[in-house]
């Protein structure tokens, strides 16, 4: 029988644990990764205990306590606050969303932390985005157009060619659904991912835009589309309510019907 074994700097290891002084009804266990890569030591889970009578009601306001007061290295990333700027997401209780957004109060038992899954680590909590962003890049999202256009003129859209961008420009890029699908951890490097694909159909289905052909064209590859096996894994994990998987499944049937 054939044995695969972990890479020993990759296997978690037991951290450090931070206790209150005095325990309360209040009192709620937080297990969060901690790994700096620039140490070539193994991650660690570091646990905290917090009183949730003194915290706000959000595992991000947890995570800013505990940075703020108990162990100020404790690197994530976050802004808005608000589950707008996408910066916060991460792997909260098994499951890839904000920590804005994520209520602590929804987690049974301890409340375990992780980063977005299948990426590189900068730091603890902090995932390496660069591919991802690349990725973005490569489809070009911004309106591209051929045709003159008069100098101040808009380029207008019915209500109805405007509705069909409901629930694609919505996307925040936080890479949740992305980093939650198995074809994205495989072929990342490949494979565009749910988040990137949501936001070509963005493009192709505005119909401002006037380079369809060519974004349809960029797309048609064995690897680039065609790695989504409908798992649905993206559209369970938005935090936004998005349905990645629909934007997908269209941009395949937009292929077959133009064959």
């Amino acid at each position: 029988m054939v044995e695969f074994t972990l890479p020993k700097n990759s296997k978690i290891v037991k951290g450090k644990m931070h206790r209150q002084s005095t325990k309360n009804s209040s009192t709620k266990l937080f297990e969060i990764y901690r790994y700096e890569p620039e140490l070539n030591s193994n991650p660690r889970i570091d646990k905290f205990e917090i009183d949730l009578s003194k915290c706000g009601a959000m595992v991000l306001d947890a995570l800013i306590k505990i940075k703020s007061e108990v162990d100020s290295t404790l690197t994530f990333r976050r802004s808005c606050r608000e589950g707008i700027c996408g910066s916060c997401a991460m792997n909260i209780d098994g499951t890839n969303t904000l920590a804005c957004l994520k209520p602590i109060d929804t987690v049974k038992g301890s409340v375990k932390i992780y980063p977005l899954p299948h990426m590189d680590v900068v730091k603890d909590l902090v995932p390496d985005m660069n591919l991802f962003y690349a990725q973005l890049k490569s489809i070009k999202p911004w309106m591209q157009t051929d045709s003159k256009h008069a100098e101040g003129k808009e380029r207008l859209q019915s209500p109805e060619e405007r509705e069909k961008l409901d629930g694609l420009y919505e996307c925040i890029l936080c890479a949740c659904c992305s980093t939650s699908c198995p074809s994205y951890w495989w072929n990342g490097d490949k494979y565009l991912g749910p988040a990137i694909l949501l936001q070509a159909y963005r493009w192709i289905a505005d119909t401002r835009d006037e380079n369809t052909k060519e974004r349809l064209n960029e797309l048609e590859d064995d690897f680039k589309l065609y790695r989504c096996h409908t798992i649905m894994n993206c559209t369970k994990s938005c935090p936004k309510g998005l349905n990645p998987a629909k934007a997908i499944s269209k941009i395949k049937n937009m292929m077959t019907s133009r064959i």
